[in-house]
């Protein structure tokens, strides 16, 4: 029970060092929906946006400005910025690797926008057809073109604690990438588990050394839960003093490049744990089940949150889920 209780201390000391509010990333209509086989609607995406915005969700990753020739799945990027009702207080965001990609979310009017890296030599060639550092160059004028119109960029590291190809990464590669990205200019870099193989374990490794040069307060952590280790490895990372997670309604996502890799932690599950800890996230759990179910019924598939399906077989008392 004492350590119990003095866990239960350094996690909250760790946690409101900063702020009591844990800040969601809502990345479910982009990196969830974007390995689909099956084109979804533009106007399911629209209706998903749209329902995930009345869940008081701020921060919703909408869709993806690259060549419809690598992600067929997101080629209605234009059409989804501009059809989507937009709630005032929610940034709507977009993936943008290159310049033109930049040029195009901005004419969108996103309110943020995204560049994409990873800590593997070998995925990056296989994902984007570059290495590294030739990505990290291709970022620079995004960066730039963004700062000169006043719009934030944020900064994805992918796997950081494992790789298809290469097994194990090192931190020092994570560190090296994610260092570069802030000094870029990168308001805020998320640490992708991209193919999910990280545990408590690894992942406090890599918080212990990263934080030594990189704030807890810019750093954010994409979990997938392929070895069902997400929600364990979100919670080391509060303990540690990280506040923002990205995560996916009902779980969708996934990674084309990693055998039997599952989406992103669900959101839904997140916001169940948090609410458990006493922390706050604004978002709506009841509104945003229904919003999971949705998309799991388009998609024809059992919803991946347990919180979801756990919510939508029970009508719980409206204490479930608090501390």
């Amino acid at each position: 029970v004492l350590k119990s209780c003095n866990y239960v201390a350094r996690l909250n000391m760790a946690t409101r060092k900063f702020s009591d509010f844990i800040k969601i990333v809502e990345v479910g209509p982009r990196d969830g929906l974007q390995n689909e086989k099956k084109l979804v609607p533009t106007e399911t995406k629209v209706e998903l946006i749209n329902q995930l915005s009345e869940c008081n969700l701020q921060f919703i990753e909408a869709t993806s400005f690259v060549s419809p020739k690598w992600v067929p799945q997101m080629k209605d990027h234009v059409e989804v910025m501009h059809q989507i009702q937009r709630k005032p207080g929610v940034k709507y965001s977009a993936l943008t690797p290159n310049i033109k990609g930049f040029e195009a979310a901005f004419a969108s009017e996103v309110d943020e926008v995204a560049v994409f890296g990873a800590a593997s030599e070998s995925f990056s060639q296989k994902n984007i057809n570059c290495s590294i550092q030739e990505s990290l160059e291709r970022f620079r004028p995004v960066v730039q073109a963004a700062k000169d119109n006043n719009v934030l960029v944020r900064g994805y590291v992918s796997c950081v604690l494992g790789c298809p190809y290469e097994g194990n990464i090192k931190p020092s590669s994570v560190i090296d990438v994610a260092e570069q990205m802030v000094d870029m200019g990168c308001y805020e870099v998320s640490l992708g588990d991209t193919i999910g193989v990280g545990t408590p374990g690894s992942m406090k490794v890599l918080l212990s050394e990263l934080l030594n040069s990189i704030s807890n307060q810019i750093i954010a952590l994409h979990c997938h839960d392929t070895y069902g280790q997400a929600l364990a490895n979100i919670l080391t990372g509060l303990e540690m003093g990280v506040t923002t997670f990205d995560s996916s309604v009902a779980g969708l996502g996934g990674c084309p490049y990693a055998k039997g890799a599952s989406g992103n932690v669900a959101t839904e599950d997140v916001i169940y744990m948090m609410n458990g800890m006493g922390l706050q996230t604004g978002v709506d759990l009841d509104k945003l089940c229904k919003v999971g179910n949705f998309i799991s019924t388009f998609l024809n598939r059992t919803n991946a949150s347990k919180v979801g399906q756990a919510l939508s077989h029970k009508q719980s008392p409206k204490s479930l889920g608090k501390s």
